[in-house]
């Protein structure tokens, strides 16, 4: 899964933009954003990272960044996603 794949499946599935963001930082929301190290994940508050996650690849990024949005959905709105199976 890449960035383009998670804004797809977040738009999908209506998750409010004002939760996230994919490429850089921005108060108040979960981030993710590319580093020199590869990628990292944290929310911004005050200007600092809180609870900073660190990735090597996009791939992983995006799949975590996935499961804590999947979460707060579910902690904000009650919303479960089911995966569809294969």
């Amino acid at each position: 899964m890449n960035t383009n794949e998670l804004k797809k499946y977040f738009n999908e599935h209506l998750v409010p933009g004002r939760l996230y963001i994919l490429k850089g930082s921005r108060r108040g929301r979960i981030c993710m954003d590319r580093s020199r190290e590869g990628w990292e994940i944290y929310f911004l508050e005050h200007g600092q990272k809180i609870g900073l996650m660190r990735f090597s690849t996009e791939s992983e990024a995006c799949l975590r960044m996935k499961e804590e949005i999947c979460k707060l959905m579910e902690a904000l709105y009650g919303l479960r996603f089911i995966s569809p199976q294969r």
